[in-house]
């Protein structure tokens, strides 16, 4: 099925062992815990513009960014679970938001009280379209939740003024987001209040990007592109703004820019039938996917920047992978499925988050990681513990949105019926549709689709790109099945079901050849689920160990949540040759033993270093 939309997040009900914690934990704790740092840091006080100099916590100038994303998720979550409390603290936020709001529209809390003069001055960096994307989202997603209007209307005025900004017409600025992410808000707006001019204003964004004479070179004085693919900081290719997006076909810049902008990208694409766009989204995915993703889903290797780095440049120990990036691809991912319907989207959207999104937040839902590596050790001098919150919070405040959602990335749906993206236990249920899918997925292929509803429409559910080997029945009888995505169009009668069997074998990953880092190296891979070696659970250095191929096997884990399946098996560890650098001496080994966990639980029972690619 093509042209389908996510459901909405209330209307599918998570059940399942390894994501519905995740989203529990976000209500219990992730949430609240960031609405208090965003108080004691001064995040909402800056709305009040009672700021001067001498009082601490100064504004900054992308604050408003992370109080909208709280924001945000709070009203996503309130509709799973009402909470009278926590409902008006979010109505007192917004209603403080509001009131800050300026006689023309504008409103920042930032550049309104502490540096007025300085309004659109630095397009590029100062994050003023960027924060203004992330309010709307906010306020189309409180709109959403409760049908108030209060923060929606002050949004469409906000966007409204930004349109006698900028445009192409004579006294307008011929500019763009510096950090995107206000191109897809616009299109929810649009999508919320039904007003076609936000839509003509997305695409307004998108299309001038890069465009001559180029704003942010001519203007604000951006250096031209980064050398080959190594972006640098405030070049025209870290913005994405290289060339017009429709001639764009490699990933380039800063990674979190780049998957925000595709993400609106395919939006204008779909809403226009934009089929020079759409052909532009799917050569970047791509690009990404093919030459710059790591295999946890995460994007985004070089530091300097937090960008794309070369095709293959994917190290290890130097990863940034930065938390936000992986959902930035998840984000654009999902909305090529539902356009295209193709299933190579919806593999990126679960290797995402069952791997690079959820290992940046503890399973306590209060410890962060703002940087995704794939292995870590006592040579390397960055942070290997999560964090409790960071001065730039954009990946602590993204999970207040994003785990609440995690119901809208399972299943799709259109006019002509239902799909099955993601098959973790849960409850669908829309426009008179109601479908319950049973099992103890990722760990488990054997999933049991129940439909609890009768009628006829187009069920499919999506046959996994790990998954080499399954069966599927219907009603007990063995299917024929074609393809990666089967579909069926017929009269459902209440307590028809379907079966599928993945198999779900351990393997061991290869990269291709040209990833320097990871030679003569494999990733201990099950289903959905990328494993890591942690150090806890061998008590030695990892980079010592050859893994024997042949002797993996499933084991529970202690220290994880029940129902953890490890993966353990033998290894040869190089024993160590005395004190000298270097030596003649050849290596000798010794057999032992490892387990490694669920890539997305490591560091989950103590501080401990991993790595995830492993000699064999």
């Amino acid at each position: 099925m093509k042209n389908t939309t996510p459901v909405r997040w209330n209307n599918c009900l998570v059940q399942d062992n390894f994501l519905f914690p995740r989203m529990k934990t976000a209500h219990e704790t992730t949430i609240p815990s960031s609405v208090k740092r965003c108080y004691e840091t001064g995040r909402i006080e800056a709305f009040k513009h009672n700021w001067h100099e001498g009082m601490p916590n100064k504004p900054h100038i992308y604050w408003d960014s992370d109080v909208a994303k709280v924001i945000e998720g709070m009203a996503f979550d309130l509709v799973l679970n009402p909470d009278s409390g926590r409902e008006k603290q979010m109505e007192e936020i917004i209603s403080l938001i509001v009131s800050s709001q300026l006689e023309d529209g504008y409103l920042n809390s930032y550049f309104a009280h502490i540096a007025p003069d300085e309004r659109w001055k630095i397009i590029h960096d100062n994050h003023e379209l960027y924060c203004a994307g992330h309010l709307i989202e906010a306020a189309v997603a409180h709109f959403q939740a409760t049908g108030r209007r209060n923060f929606l209307d002050a949004m469409c005025r906000y966007a409204d003024y930004i349109s006698t900004v900028f445009g192409r017409e004579e006294g307008k600025l011929r500019a763009y987001p510096g950090h995107q992410e206000l191109e897809l808000a616009l299109c929810k707006l649009a999508q919320a209040t039904g007003r076609e001019k936000y839509w003509q204003l997305a695409a307004y964004f998108v299309d001038e990007r890069g465009t001559e004479p180029n704003y942010f070179r001519e203007v604000e004085g951006m250096r031209p592109e980064g050398k080959g693919y190594h972006s640098k900081p405030f070049s025209v290719d870290y913005a994405q703004a290289h060339k017009p997006v429709r001639e764009q076909s490699e990933a380039v810049g800063h990674a979190v820019r780049a998957g925000y902008l595709y993400s609106g990208m395919a939006d204008i694409a779909r809403k226009y039938n934009d089929t020079a766009l759409l052909a532009a989204c799917e050569k970047l995915f791509d690009d990404i996917v093919e030459k710059k993703m790591y295999i946890t889903g995460s994007i985004g290797s070089e530091l300097v920047g937090e960008s794309f780095g070369k095709p293959y440049a994917l190290p290890n120990a130097t990863a940034y992978a930065e938390t936000c990036a992986a959902i930035s691809l998840a984000m654009f991912a999902d909305r090529m499925l539902n356009i295209t319907g193709d299933m190579k989207y919806a593999d990126v959207v679960e290797k995402a988050i069952y791997n690079g999104i959820l290992s940046g937040i503890s399973l306590s839902g209060d410890r962060y990681f703002y940087r995704n590596m794939l292995e870590t050790n006592p040579r390397t001098t960055y942070v290997t513990q999560r964090q409790l919150w960071f001065n730039t919070s954009c990946c602590p405040t993204n999970f207040c949105r994003f785990l609440p959602q995690l119901g809208s990335y399972l299943w799709s749906e259109s006019e002509e019926g239902v799909r099955l993206n993601i098959p973790a236990q849960s409850t669908f249920s829309s426009n008179g549709i109601r479908i319950s899918v049973k099992g103890n997925y990722p760990y488990d292929g054997k999933i049991v689709i129940t439909f609890e509803s009768a009628g006829e429409f187009t069920f499919a559910c999506r046959i996994p790109g790990w998954c080499r080997s399954y069966q599927v029945k219907l009603n007990g009888s063995v299917e024929r099945i074609n393809g990666n995505a089967p579909e069926w169009r017929r009269a459902w009668q209440e307590g028809d079901c379907i079966e599928l069997e993945l198999d779900m074998p351990i393997e061991l990953v290869y990269s291709s050849t040209d990833v320097i880092e990871d030679i003569g190296k494999a990733a201990i891979c099950r289903g959905p689920l990328v494993y890591a070696v942690e150090v806890c659970d061998v008590n030695e250095e990892l980079w010592r160990y050859v893994i024997d191929r042949t002797s993996l096997h499933l084991t529970p884990v202690n220290g994880l949540p029940g129902g953890t399946y490890g993966i353990s098996g033998r290894a040869l560890r190089e024993k160590k040759r005395g004190d000298s650098l270097y030596t003649t001496v050849a290596p000798e080994y010794e057999e032992v033993t490892f387990t490694a966990v669920p890539y997305s639980l490591w560091q989950n029972r103590g501080p401990s270093t991993m790595q995830v690619w492993m000699r064999y």
